[in-house]
């Protein structure tokens, strides 16, 4: 069977999407299932359900890489709130712990302190795993446990803005985060707020990148609320009034907007995002594509760059036809001094 003159269109891809507060990570999927009509999509890292921003959602044949892009650095905008601590670091949690506000230098300093590589406390409410059950679920049954500290990094913290009471101490700041892979923002309010003699807890947040993916490329920008305290503030108090989802619904007529959107944003993994990914990228030679396709033995010969010219031991090849589809990965590994290649896996051309 002759492949040469098969029309390369992606049967999988990336969709760049912009949840809503109060609406789940989950229920969110429901629009790019629906434009894409597939039930197969994976997430790259969900959001809290009063969180909004960007969700990276691989489909199809693209959710084999939904693991590599959750490892992504992320960028976030929080909104705190001062004075009172919660069980669930978060707005919808009981209040554990009352503290007076802060001043604004503390803030300030606090902020600062919370920037480089650092051990973080996951918090009791969260999907971590403890002896095989999830901390939200033992938590919630009352039962006593510690989540060990885990390494992260924050890149950078810097505070946008901050409100005052009357008595010129902080309630409330809205900090701009760039962290890695696994920090919870809830904890770094936590912490904030006792490092800077108060109590804090989370009650706005919006993703903004994850990696090189930005949120003002995402489907459904145009429906977020504008992210400051005060808009922040109010919304929390409607979230905090209704349970997420059970009073959320989408006008129908947005509702098919954004399908459109999906369908015409739909991207595919090109050469910067496999080197985002970890992946080496080459190119297939026209000639090889048959023998590619049909699981044919690899050879060095098949791709247009040079595999020696790669230094480590063992490598992750993403592999391009001429024209840019993605057409699957490819393992190099060496073995007595010798170059071996084996499938990862091979996306198969469409009509």
């Amino acid at each position: 069977m002759s492949l040469n003159n098969t029309h390369t269109v992606s049967p999988g891809g990336i969709v760049l999407f912009a949840k809503l507060p109060g609406k789940t990570s989950f229920s969110s999927l429901y629009t790019i299932k629906h434009a894409l009509h597939t039930k197969k999509v994976g997430h790259t890292g969900t959001l809290d359900s009063f969180a909004q921003g960007l969700l990276v959602v691989m489909t199809g044949s693209h959710t084999r890489l939904a693991q590599r892009v959750t490892a992504f650095d992320k960028k976030y905008e929080a909104i705190i709130q001062f004075g009172s601590e919660t069980d669930t670091l978060d707005l919808f949690g009981k209040v554990i712990k009352t503290k007076e506000l802060p001043t604004k230098n503390n803030v300030i300093k606090a902020v600062e302190k919370f920037c480089g590589d650092l051990m973080q406390s996951p918090p009791s409410f969260s999907a971590v795993h403890v002896n095989g059950k999830r901390a939200s679920d033992l938590a919630r049954a009352g039962k006593e446990f510690e989540i060990p500290k885990r390494p992260i990094t924050v890149f950078s913290s810097k505070i946008k803005e901050l409100k005052y009471n009357n008595e010129n101490l902080v309630q409330y700041a809205h900090i701009i985060f760039h962290v890695s892979k696994g920090t919870y923002i809830r904890c770094l309010a936590r912490d904030i707020g006792i490092e800077s003699g108060s109590a804090a807890h989370l009650i706005g947040l919006l993703r903004t990148s994850v990696g090189s993916f930005e949120l003002k490329d995402a489907v459904g920008t145009s429906f977020l609320r504008s992210f400051d305290i005060n808009t922040v503030v109010n919304d929390s108090a409607i979230l905090k009034s209704q349970q997420a989802d059970k009073n959320f619904s989408t006008d129908t007529a947005v509702e098919l907007r954004l399908q459109e959107e999906v369908v015409q944003k739909l991207r595919s993994m090109d050469s910067k995002i496999a080197k985002e990914c970890g992946f080496f990228p080459v190119h297939l030679h026209e000639n090889a594509k048959d023998s590619f396709f049909n699981g044919k033995p690899l050879k060095e010969s098949f791709f247009i760059e040079k595999l020696t010219d790669c230094s480590l031991d063992t490598y992750h090849l993403a592999v391009f036809c001429e024209d840019g589809f993605f057409a699957g990965e490819v393992i190099v590994f060496y073995k007595k001094n010798k170059l071996y290649l084996k499938y990862g896996f091979v996306i198969p051309l469409t009509n």
